[in-house]
């Protein structure tokens, strides 16, 4: 049977998984009367609920007696590697466009990758039905856009087509027939061409995704790029430099069919399968017969930009509500992460039972402790903290820098540029995009954007989209105000009382409600000055016999101010860290001590 392989390639919220799932059924996969799942690759809890995609995953169909092997690719900025990854499988991708919104900074960062890979893209002006769209003129920006990335003549000449994923249409005309997706399956089978593989020589197959099953073990997924493989066949894998990593019989062979991945006895050059039976090979790795010594080049990863120490979570409630607390099963946890994620690092620091996990940005590290979280670990999570670099002919000190898109609206326009400036951004085009609506496009530096995704909301009332990616690195560009307001610091322990609340609202806003348990140290409020403030939640009204008005009887609270995950992270200051069990999200002093925190405070000042 004929083979095609594509990547769905676009910037998050523009309709990849949704395009999938119509693609699955107009090829027959599904019965009629299936049910199935709205956006059916999602299938991880977390992506349902966000509403992205955070790991790609693969799929296949069949039309006209070739099968199209489809893998669905994150869309964000912090899930990168995944994407650079599953570009070295395909040889073609669809780039998804939104009618409205036009090439976004994730567009650009994943076409420029397939570019320069030589793929031979089909855009896709997606989503054609919306009332504010204007498919003619993002059709000219993709254009523009794949000459800014240095696209060659041939990769120019692209041919494309206007959709509605929702409604399940495609057509090569903006005012053509609106019937189902053929013309896309047509186009894929006519312009993506078959596989480069050498049937006739000894198989070989770079791994690009890691998974761990509880039944089969390590799970390999990768595209066979030379000869054939059966199920039983001993195959070894090497490094990327040539060493044998180790030797294994191949217990599964798995190839996709639809949703589902289907053992098969055999599989040929040019076919995307899943092996499993290694116990030690992973990501970037090649496998292949014993007689070959020759690895597959890997793609090279972008670097990772920032960092967060994870450590054992040691406070006075720590160990009530996971079960997964100590530094050993932690450490087990995070390299395991890391064998699958490749744009994930780990390493030991200094401390004790402390881990310095980098990665891409906010987004990815905070999805991570989310999924350690719902599998019963408790951690400790410090503030983020960008990684500098030293440039290898001048010496200096680089930091990264990310180019940031806004859309807001025009009377929003002043504020963000005004916010973005304080954190040393630089205004690199400000331009209408119709509508009443401006995009304007910045180069900031990274650490400059930590937290700032909260602050832009409120900002813009909720209605502005933030985009980043990853531009490069620069010269440091100077110190960046941080936090100004200090936090109320809780100074003793129990459940915390209403009535104390209510005489503490004066300070600032709360975090917590009344009946939640608290301990000296953990931070409970926001004080509305520049200091910290140690408060006693615990104290009770003292009852007498006497009544004056009958409000003494009712206590009003101000409701509190509820953190997500992230939001957490970004708020807390160097000296802070979030407390993240299976139940429960909350902000304390890295030193629980008051002693403690004054001494260090010295400390600190001295040096």
């Amino acid at each position: 049977m004929d083979i095609r392989n594509i990547a769905i390639i676009a910037h998050v919220d523009h309709g990849k998984t949704t395009l999938v799932d119509c693609l699955l059924r107009q090829s027959g996969t599904f019965r009629e009367n299936q049910q199935v799942a709205e956006r059916a690759m999602d299938s991880n809890d977390l992506e349902r609920e966000r509403g992205i995609t955070i790991l790609a995953k693969c799929t296949s169909v069949v039309w006209k007696g070739t099968r199209i092997n489809i893998v669905d690719t994150p869309g964000h900025a912090d899930f990168g590697g995944e994407v650079e990854r599953i570009l070295s499988m395909v040889d073609g991708a669809v780039v998804l466009v939104d009618a409205a919104e036009g090439p976004m900074p994730q567009t650009k960062f994943v076409v420029g990758k397939a570019l320069a890979q030589g793929l031979r893209p089909i855009v896709m002006v997606n989503k054609v039905d919306r009332p504010d769209a204007r498919a003619t003129a993002v059709l000219n920006e993709v254009f523009d856009l794949f000459a800014a990335l240095d696209a060659t003549e041939e990769q120019l000449d692209f041919p494309s087509l206007f959709a509605s994923g929702r409604q399940g249409w495609a057509s090569p005309a903006l005012d053509g027939e609106r019937k189902d997706l053929a013309p896309l399956f047509d186009l894929i089978l006519a312009h993506v061409p078959p596989p480069k593989a050498e049937p006739d020589k000894p198989f070989r197959m770079l791994a690009t995704t890691l998974e761990s099953d509880n039944f089969l073990g390590r799970v390999l997924t990768g595209r066979i790029h030379s000869g054939e493989i059966k199920v039983n066949s001993t195959i070894k894998a090497l490094r990327r430099d040539g060493t044998v990593i180790e030797s294994a019989r191949i217990t599964k062979l798995l190839s996709f069919r639809g949703l589902e991945r289907v053992p098969t006895e055999s599989a040929q050059a040019g076919d995307i399968v899943a092996i499993a039976g290694f116990k030690e090979a992973t990501v970037a790795d090649t496998l292949c017969l014993p007689e070959v010594n020759e690895p597959i080049l890997a793609p090279p990863i972008s670097p990772p930009t920032l960092a967060m120490t994870f450590s054992v979570n040691d406070s006075p409630l720590a160990g009530r509500e996971g079960d997964k607390v100590t530094s050993r099963v932690i450490r087990a946890r995070l390299l395991r992460e890391v064998e699958g994620n490749v744009a994930i690092r780990v390493r030991e620091t200094e401390e004790k039972d402390a881990f310095e996990v980098a990665g891409r940005g906010e987004l990815q590290l905070g999805v991570l402790i989310e999924v350690m979280r719902r599998e019963g670990f408790e951690l400790s999570v410090g503030r983020p903290r960008v990684l500098y670099r030293t440039n290898p002919e001048t010496g200096q000190q680089e930091e990264p820098i990310e180019e940031v898109t806004v859309d807001v609206d025009e009377e929003f326009a002043g504020v963000v540029v005004e916010k973005l400036a304080q954190r040393r951004a630089e205004l690199r085009d400000m331009r209408p995009t119709g509508g009443g609506k401006t995009r304007i496009v910045f180069f900031a530096p990274s650490r400059g954007l930590i937290g700032y995704h909260g602050e832009f909301l409120t900002d813009t009332r909720g209605t502005g989209v933030l985009n980043r990616i990853f531009h490069g690195y620069a010269p440091h560009k100077g110190p960046i105000q941080g936090r100004r307001n200090g936090v109320l610091i809780s100074n003793t322990d129990g459940s915390i009382v209403a009535y104390a609340l209510w005489n503490l609202e004066d300070r600032g806003p709360m975090f917590v409600d009344p009946g939640v348990e608290t301990y000296p140290g953990m931070i409970i409020g926001e004080h509305n000055r520049g200091n910290d403030l140690e408060v006693n939640p615990l104290k009770a009204k003292q009852l007498t016999n006497v009544r004056t008005h009958s409000h003494d009887e009712m206590i009003r609270l101000t409701p509190p101010r509820r953190m997500t995950l992230e939001q957490a992270i970004a708020y807390i200051e160097d000296d802070e860290v979030v407390e993240v069990t299976p139940k429960s999200i909350r902000l304390r002093k890295r030193l629980l001590d008051a002693n403690d925190r004054k001494r260090a405070s010295r400390a600190a000042a001295a040096s």
